[in-house]
């Protein structure tokens, strides 16, 4: 539970009125009982209100001062937040996402009679949720957001090719960058083709452990390999599996089998001792392990404890290793780093990619197959093999929107469709369309052609009737 201190370290005044700390204290301590079960939103609404709380202790002003001198502060604090140092500066989701937090503070502190006013003002709206209205109050202290179609959140074809070869250190046309020095590239590659085939979220495909990559297929296979998430490293911890491709599991085999195992042989790595004692993994298999002697199934493990795992033959446990041994979770630095690089020596436009980014990508990629029949062409493919007869089964039946909701993790198709609008999805939808067409028959003088330019033509003209 994170807690606050302020710079005299004393936690109260006496039998007076608490200070401003201690209030924000007791409010965070009842986070669990109110609506907020999970560990990281703590540590960030405790983060949220210190540096407000920052900010207004520097102009003077009190975390309960007046209303007119807490509304003047907020519009400084935003102006700071949009074009003060750089490093200050908030995107427009990061401000309302922290403008939701201070709401919610400042509204337990009023209920609570700690606060007299707030620096906020609410319009009120009517909200609709499984067919239920109901009265709800819209914060007006939002900034401008672009629309969801003018803001690509994901890596088209060529783009994610480029970025793939220069994780690798490669030129765009698959030769050696020779102005780029970098280490660990069979690494590097192997987990971001792993996390573009996946969809998993950086703390999954982060944390993963050798023993829970599935075998690799006798044969390549047109059809996904289904790749159990385990529930330790989920958000919210659900279960759930999602498939990967036979080239991407290769390479993390591959990398397994020689970068790997050549880094950890013989390493005396061990977790630092603010990590807590280090968990020593003897009779490893697919399901568990001895940790000190004690057997658990790694599902139970959660990114704190599997970062402290020592392995049978030295080095950390996790799937990606640095030099020496120790576990390497610096991915969102890796990422940057290629993005800039890229966009400085080959292509100017591309984008940031951070590692969600490659999530947003599998989704799109995997959408466009699932909706132009990409899928169902290779189980018919493999239908007469080996290969699983139950997902070749659920790829030639399944909705495009279902599969999805299952390999995302989703709770409800209503959350997929939300998260893929803003997608550019509709040059999927249009282009599936005009391959169904041409393999239909019809051309741009087809009859459906012409009577649906015939319905422009019964049109008026400007000002007719």
């Amino acid at each position: 539970m994170p807690v606050l201190i302020d710079d005299d370290l004393c936690f109260e005044d006496g039998p007076a009125a608490p200070r401003p700390t201690a209030v924000v204290n007791r409010w965070l301590r009842e986070l669990p009982a109110s609506g907020a079960p999970a560990p990281s939103s703590w540590e960030n609404y405790a983060r949220v209100v210190k540096e407000w709380m920052e900010f207004l202790a520097e102009h003077g002003v009190g975390l309960f001062d007046s209303r007119v001198r807490l509304k003047a502060s907020l519009s400084r604090f935003a102006e700071h937040r949009a074009a003060g140092p750089w490093k200050a500066r908030f995107a427009a989701t990061t401000w309302g996402q922290h403008m939701s937090i201070q709401s919610l503070f400042y509204r337990w502190a009023m209920h609570e009679e700690y606060a007299t006013a707030e620096p906020f003002t609410y319009r009120a709206a009517r909200a609709l949720f499984a067919g239920t209205g109901r009265e709800v109050k819209v914060n007006l202290a939002v900034r401008r957001t672009p629309k969801p179609h003018v803001t690509v959140k994901y890596l088209e074809p060529d783009f994610t090719e480029l970025f793939r070869k220069g994780l690798r250190g490669l030129a765009p046309d698959g030769s050696q960058d020779t102005g780029f020095h970098g280490r660990e590239l069979s690494r590097n590659g192997a987990v971001e083709d792993h996390a573009l085939a996946t969809g998993m979220r950086l703390q999954e495909f982060t944390y993963l452990l050798p023993w829970e990559i599935p075998a690799l297929p006798p044969e390549p296979t047109a059809v996904p390999i289904p790749f159990p998430v385990p529930a330790g490293i989920t958000k919210g911890k659900k279960v759930r599996t999602t498939w990967t491709s036979y080239e991407a599991l290769a390479g993390l085999h591959d990398y397994l089998d020689l970068d790997r195992a050549a880094t950890t042989e013989g390493s005396l790595w061990r977790p630092p001792r603010r990590w807590g004692e280090p968990l020593k993994v003897s009779e490893p298999d697919a399901r568990g392990g001895l940790i000190n002697g004690v057997r658990r199934p790694w599902e139970s493990l959660t990114p704190a404890k599997r970062r402290r795992l020592v392995a049978p033959e030295g080095g950390s446990c996790l799937l990606a290793v640095k030099n020496g041994g120790g576990p390497f979770t610096a991915w969102a630095t890796v990422f940057e780093r290629t993005s800039d690089r890229i966009r400085a020596r080959f292509e100017p436009r591309f984008p940031h990619v951070w590692p969600h980014r490659c999530r947003h990508t599998f989704s799109m990629r995997t959408l466009e197959y699932l909706v132009t029949g990409h899928y169902r062409q290779a189980a018919k493919l493999v239908r007469d093999t080996d290969a699983d007869a139950a997902l070749v089964f659920y790829l030639s039946k399944a909705d495009p929107l279902l599969v999805l909701r299952d390999l995302l993790g989703h709770s409800t198709v209503l959350t997929t469709e939300k998260y893929l609008r803003r997608l550019d999805t509709t040059r999927i939808y249009r282009e599936a369309y005009e391959v169904a067409g041409a393999a239909a028959g019809l051309t741009e003088d087809s009859v459906a052609e012409r009577e649906a330019a015939a319905e422009f033509d019964d049109e008026p003209e400007d000002g007719g009737l």
